[in-house]
């Protein structure tokens, strides 16, 4: 389908992905990260950097490619056949970059965008905390000041790339007096003696990719780290959720997409009561079914993507972001599991790849907003764009015969 969709510089851009995949990535990798082996893969880092592969949305000047959201959605969907874990790797400086490249000053840019995008650096972003989860806002990491720099204190957990990160990106409370979504504020905290990284988990899935948790005691981090300036951390959170959420969204499709190719390629290999089970309705409508949802899911995401690219309003970003991410992870955790459902017993088994990609795929309705978040992002918007627009169509509440029973229609 997407043959038909893309131009030809994006289909040269997921050609190119798509063989960085199948030849610089070696099988032993991903079994390696997954027996917990590998806990931070900074080979995979240096492959996508050889290959000019990180950052492809930040200009050509800062070590990036000059690419738009469309491209980037096209490249995660190939990388992420590898599964979540290596997605992310490759989503990080996407992340880490947004705030650098839209907020940060030029010599941040010059000192953390440029190396990051040249593969010389490695970011990771602090944001959920012990107590919080989901309530961003109501962080307990502190940054008081003191003369030209920040005192920090604080810890964050489930941070991806802990492990190997050279500088984190760090919301901390600045204010507590202040409206929660100025009272926080984006630091750029660099690894030191002060900062501990502690490999704690033991993940069910999405192994490899470094995730820990961060402390941080008494760190001294100068003014300048500041991203745009002390109160900013709420506006800069708000965008930094376009990429988090586009970039799980994009990801999973990959790994759905291998799930799916797998099963049927097996489906029609593999024979019962003397016939190939693909000729079973069960299987092939099993199948169609997935076939269905990576294809509405594929659309989505890639109309999302688009919508960003024009400029869309910041409320109409969010939404789509929201249901892009939402509906990709779930329409994709189904698709995995009715390829395991397809490949039977043998499916379950570390024979084949989809128990890991399954077990990587359950993370994507939790991570970077939960499904519930998107629900609650998705309906705030819609109702305020509903009942704030004047509007200009058909008055289709005419259309009920008994429509001029105003005595009827009450609300309570």
């Amino acid at each position: 389908m997407l043959d038909f969709l893309l131009d030809e510089k994006n289909l040269l851009l997921r050609d190119e992905v798509r063989t960085f995949v199948k030849e610089d990535i070696p099988h032993s990798l991903l079994k390696q990260m997954d027996k917990d082996e590998i806990q931070y893969p900074q080979d995979f880092i240096r492959a996508l950097a050889k290959r000019g592969l990180i950052g492809l949305r930040f200009p050509r000047k800062y070590g990036g490619r000059g690419l738009n959201w469309e491209s980037e959605v096209v490249a995660l969907e190939e990388i992420g056949v590898l599964g979540m874990a290596l997605g992310c790797l490759f989503s990080l400086p996407s992340i880490c970059g947004e705030a650098l490249h839209h907020f940060g000053t030029e010599k941040q840019k010059e000192k953390y965008l440029k190396p990051l995008c040249n593969g010389k650096i490695f970011a990771a972003e602090a944001l959920t905390e012990p107590r919080g989860g989901s309530d961003f806002f109501g962080a307990t990491t502190t940054a008081v000041r003191k003369g030209d720099s920040y005192i920090l204190n604080g810890e964050k957990r489930f941070v991806v790339g802990a492990e190997g990160a050279d500088f984190f990106l760090v919301y901390a409370k600045t204010d507590e007096k202040a409206r929660p979504h100025e009272s926080i504020s984006l630091f750029i905290v660099e690894k030191s003696e002060n900062v501990s990284t502690e490999y704690l988990y033991g993940l069910m899935g999405t192994r490899g990719g470094g995730a820990g948790r961060l402390k941080f005691n008494n760190v001294e981090v100068p003014s300048e780290n500041v991203i745009l300036e002390e109160g900013a951390g709420g506006r800069i959170f708000y965008q930094m959720m376009v990429p988090e959420r586009m970039t799980s969204a994009a990801g999973i499709l990959g790994t759905a997409r291998a799930c799916l190719r797998i099963a049927t390629k097996y489906s029609s290999k593999r024979k019962a009561f003397g016939q190939i089970i693909k000729n079973f309705q069960a299987v092939n409508f099993a199948i169609a079914d997935s076939i269905t949802l990576l294809d509405a899911a594929r659309s989505l995401v890639l109309n999302t993507a688009r919508l960003i690219d024009t400029g869309a309003p910041p409320q109409l970003q969010r939404r789509m972001v929201s249901e892009s991410k939402k509906f990709a992870t779930e329409a994709c955790w189904k698709i995995v599991n009715k390829s395991m459902q397809v490949m039977g017993g043998i499916g379950y088994t570390t024979v084949y790849p989809i128990e890991r990609l399954l077990r990587d795929a359950r993370l994507s309705m939790i991570w970077t907003g939960t499904s519930e978040i998107m629900s609650a992002i998705i309906q705030k918007e819609y109702y305020d764009e509903i009942l704030s627009e004047k509007w200009v169509g058909r008055d289709i509440e005419k259309d009920a015969i008994d429509a001029d029973a105003e005595e009827e229609k009450n609300y309570g």
